[in-house]
């Protein structure tokens, strides 16, 4: 019986620090919102990624797209590719990503590394489904995305508006090189 108990709590608490972390890394950034009435059957397809924040999982890369579809499941499947240019080689990512709350509101849930979640939020597209401003849980994740390798200055400066608006310091965005 105290065997049962020595690994009973390790355990509880494993699973206490999980639900923990995974709650903590979804969800919005303060004042922002996810889009309502969208439509995931539009976003589907290749995404451009136009800008983005430096992180450790994108350093060095440029000519990144995203893709997404529909998983047998029925959650989204997410294949990010980009050209490394210090390494010279192309690195891709395959992950998945599910609705947080129902498949109308533009807020998920994406992991690459699983058990480990964390928010994919698309706060603004246009109504065509051709741009759209994405930002993770936090004020350190955004990613400006478009169906074409180039974004009209119009919409452009939209979105940093909004995100700027939201706390972004828009200055640290990384421009995308589509050039491969």
């Amino acid at each position: 019986m105290k065997t049962y108990q020595k690994l009973l709590l390790p355990f509880a608490v494993g699973v206490l620090g999980l639900i923990i972390f995974n709650s903590c890394s979804v969800g919005l950034p303060e004042n922002a919102v996810a889009v309502q009435n969208f439509n995931s059957d539009k976003y589907l397809g290749k995404w451009y990624e136009i800008a983005r924040f430096d992180y450790k999982f994108e350093k060095d890369m440029d000519n990144v797209t995203a893709t997404y579809s529909i998983n047998e499941n029925g959650n989204i499947n997410v294949q990010n590719r980009g050209y490394n240019y210090v390494k010279k080689e192309w690195k891709e990512s395959v992950g998945e990503a599910k609705f947080v709350n129902k498949k109308t509101e533009a807020q998920l849930k994406v992991s690459f590394f699983k058990p480990i979640w964390a928010g994919y939020n698309v706060i603004d597209i246009d109504e065509d489904y051709q741009y759209a401003l994405v930002v993770g849980s936090s004020l350190k994740y955004m990613w400006i995305l478009s169906r074409t390798p180039e974004i009209p200055e119009t919409t452009k400066l939209r979105f940093l508006a909004k995100a700027q608006k939201l706390g972004y310091n828009t200055d640290d965005l990384i421009w995308v090189k589509h050039n491969l």
